[in-house]
């Protein structure tokens, strides 16, 4: 293992949960060692059915990925998928993140990043044709650039823009990373070498923080995306740049595993000092959700069924409970993250345990969590 480009292992992450469904003894007939990463998964899923609670609640989904790819579960997830995946749900509109989709093959290298907008720009189109219903897919659009190229990242931002000029919203170059060892090898994953690299202690970067400067002038945010001991560099960074908007991303990333395994006491009361110095930054908002991958520790791929809705609130209620404090629901958003968190938990039982978590909140609350915090922060069109 490095100690440079690592982050959540989706390969590993794959690994155990195929693994696990090609033998567990409840799995549906048709499911078989033969069967595809994609198959096994669905299959599994299969097993624990809910109904979407509210179907009417208007939902803004603020993180999902598209790809198309032999090396991630599900090989592919395009518009179609996605609108399968959110059937039930009132979801209205959605915001893509980058995961490194679709890269240009050729020209400068530091602009191939630019082709993950192009694509996600073209589904975001065929999604406004109405064909695939009323969901608005990529109504917004973060994709990825090197910040560590200081003042020449400003034409790649251009490019971007020019790309999706009505959708481009920000950027994420992901931040978490974790010494040598912390993390096992099976919750870890080389990071495609055509991505902007994950460095140790990036947001402090000196160089790092030329390119983030020039964020604000385009009136583009960023995506926090760190590992919960990182957080107090996050909170660095939104001090030291205080009109550029920060979301950070799956609730600062607790770590669950490895040399955390068992000491979620401990990490989550380091966590929460944590968030509560971030949230005294204005210009952060937070994403709720996005806590379900193998790195958070809760293990659910390595079960025969998937969880319901009420196991994923009772592990995760505190957790979300205490970011909605701290930040107040104007500052928070519930996402999907999905297809990652598809390896562990549906879509419908996913958002009906927010609608479960905030049954007691106001409705302009829970309107703001589900819909308004992300309309606003993204700019995104009145649905």
């Amino acid at each position: 293992m490095t100690t440079k480009r690592l982050s959540v292992g989706r390969r590993g992450f794959l690994k155990s949960a195929v693994a696990l469904v090609a033998t567990a003894t409840a799995a549906p007939s048709g499911a078989t060692v033969q069967d595809s990463p994609t198959t096994a998964n669905q299959n599994w899923l299969a097993l624990t059915r809910e109904t979407a609670l509210e179907p009417q609640l208007p939902i803004v989904d603020p993180h999902h990925h598209f790809w198309d790819t032999p090396d991630r579960t599900p090989e592919r997830y395009l518009l179609a998928q996605l609108v399968a995946d959110a059937n039930g749900h009132n979801v209205r509109q959605t915001v893509f993140i980058e995961c490194g989709s679709m890269y240009r093959a050729d020209g400068p290298e530091e602009f191939r990043v630019v082709g993950e907008t192009e694509f996600v720009q073209g589904i975001a189109a065929e999604s406004a044709s109405g064909r695939y219903g009323d969901l608005r897919a990529a109504a917004g659009i973060v994709g990825a650039a090197d910040l560590r190229l200081g003042d020449r990242v400003a034409p790649v931002l251009e490019a971007h823009i020019a790309a999706s000029p009505q959708r481009f919203r920000g950027i994420r170059h992901g931040g978490a990373w974790a010494e040598p060892g912390v993390l096992p090898d099976g919750s870890v994953a080389t990071r495609g070498s055509n991505r902007p690299a994950v460095v140790p202690h990036l947001l402090l970067d000196s160089a790092f923080r030329r390119g983030y400067a020039h964020l604000r002038t385009y009136g583009l945010s960023f995506e926090g995306w760190v590992y919960h001991t990182q957080i107090p560099e996050l909170t660095d960074l939104a001090k030291a740049f205080p009109d550029t908007t920060i979301i950070c991303n799956h609730l600062g990333g607790p770590i669950g595993v490895g040399q955390y395994a068992g000491r979620r006491d401990e990490v989550f009361t380091a966590w929460k000092s944590a968030v509560a110095e971030l949230a005294r930054c204005p210009n952060v908002v937070a994403k709720v959700g996005g806590i379900q991958m193998v790195v958070n520790g809760y293990g659910w791929h390595q079960r025969k069924q998937p969880p319901t809705s009420d196991e994923l609130l009772a592990a995760n209620r505190d957790w979300y409970l205490y970011m909605i404090d701290r930040f107040t629901p104007a500052r928070c958003m519930f996402e999907s993250n999905f297809p990652v968190d598809r390896l562990s938990c549906s879509y419908t039982a996913l958002w009906n345990q927010f609608k479960k978590l905030t049954k007691d909140f106001s409705a302009s609350d829970r309107g703001a969590m589900f819909h308004d915090t992300a309309s606003r922060v993204y700019r995104l069109p009145r649905s």
